[in-house]
């Protein structure tokens, strides 16, 4: 199974949602990281993504090459990252086949309802428990 995790500004968010994955799943998974730049993608790969890849082509080449794709919620949303999200990015990452699954982060002024009061990690650890993989499978 291929998972994208899709950061930007320093990675911070895909770090973490890296080495939980790796954590968690070990080799059984192959984990892609698609940085808006590459601070973000250094990042992800510093904690373990198997590779990497930086930018607008990047992202919107490998985000229908994978299965899952996570990552904050802005990454569906243009212009999102302080602007760094582009349109094509936001579009490819939305229209990609792949099983999407979203970190609600109350960032690019975007809220959802519904949404329980959590720290990062308790969101990051719901996320993983959505993709359709046992440990160690």
């Amino acid at each position: 199974m291929r998972i994208a995790v899709i950061d930007g500004q320093g990675g911070g968010i895909g770090k973490a949602i890296v080495e939980r994955l790796r954590n968690r799943y070990g080799d059984s998974v192959s984990i892609v990281a698609l940085g808006t730049n590459a601070m973000a993608t250094s990042a992800m790969l510093k904690t373990g993504a198997d590779e990497g890849a930086t930018g607008e082509n990047a992202i919107t080449y490998n985000t229908g090459r994978v299965d899952i794709i996570i990552g904050p919620i802005g990454i569906i949303a243009a212009n999102s990252m302080m602007g760094e999200l582009t349109p094509s990015m936001a579009s490819a990452i939305a229209g990609s086949p792949a099983v999407k699954i979203l970190i609600p982060v109350n960032k690019c002024n975007i809220q959802v309802a519904g949404v329980k009061d959590m720290n990062l990690a308790q969101y990051i650890d719901e996320a993983l428990d959505m993709i359709p993989l046992n440990p160690g499978q």
